[in-house]
């Protein structure tokens, strides 16, 4: 299999409709990166649970997910269940969201989700970063909408586990819900691994990537592309 790895990562956007959704879709890359890429800048934006729980379990998180990187972290209240009725507000705020960072990735939830609060993020994501690579994550959930990834970026073991404490440890409030469990979380690892000759991997989709050749090019990133993996050490 052949791999095209990155270079120097300086500054990443995540983006999640609900509290718990970046955690859960590249908690392991999020961790994996923050530790190849000393100083890196974290730039996250959370569609909903402002001023809820949720959003002091968020915080905590993704503090804990990036060790040493800069995190900057904006959660607003948008209803769960209700995002593409607020097309509008959440356009703004993605514009709002772009204007405040540079990203050299984008990771943001993934168009053929069926919850539709992610399926709205994924297509609003585009209209505002036009000319950066983005990666949708997946969500395991009750829904069958696991669809096959092009993309993996293998997570060590110990970063897998890692991943899966932090979960269990940072959203209390999810428990209950019967998909919320390391087995579940590990499984879908271990099967993306399969996918990629690892142990343990994340899956992504991608729309569109340009790949230069030889020298590099200025709007073409050294990255993940579909089918193949990237590897950091």
């Amino acid at each position: 299999m052949i791999g095209l790895c990155a270079g120097e990562l300086g500054e990443l956007a995540v983006l999640g409709a609900h509290c718990d959704d970046i955690a859960i879709g590249l908690g392991g890359t999020l961790l994996t990166l923050a530790r190849a890429h000393p100083g890196l800048r974290v730039h996250a934006l959370v569609l909903s649970g402002a001023d809820t729980e949720r959003e002091a379990e968020e915080r905590a998180a993704l503090a804990a997910f990036c060790p040493d990187a800069t995190l900057a972290v904006t959660i607003l209240d948008v209803p769960d269940g209700r995002a593409p009725q607020h097309w509008d507000r959440i356009k703004n705020a993605l514009n709002s969201f772009r204007n405040s960072c540079e990203p050299d990735v984008v990771f943001a939830t993934q168009r053929n989700d069926a919850h539709q609060d992610h399926r709205a993020l994924a297509e609003l994501v585009p209209t505002e970063f036009r000319d950066h690579l983005t990666l949708g994550y997946e969500i395991l959930k009750w829904e069958s909408d696991l669809a096959q990834p092009g993309v993996y970026l293998p997570v060590a073991e110990p970063m897998l586990r890692r991943k899966v404490e932090l979960l269990v440890e940072h959203y209390r409030s999810q428990h209950c819900r019967d998909w919320f469990d390391p087995e579940a979380f590990t499984g879908l690892a271990r099967i993306r691994g399969v996918q990629c000759h690892e142990r343990y991997a994340e899956g992504f989709h991608l729309d569109k990537l340009v790949v230069g050749v030889g020298r590099p090019h200025s709007s073409a990133a050294a990255v993940p592309v579909g089918g193949v993996a990237c590897a950091y050490s």
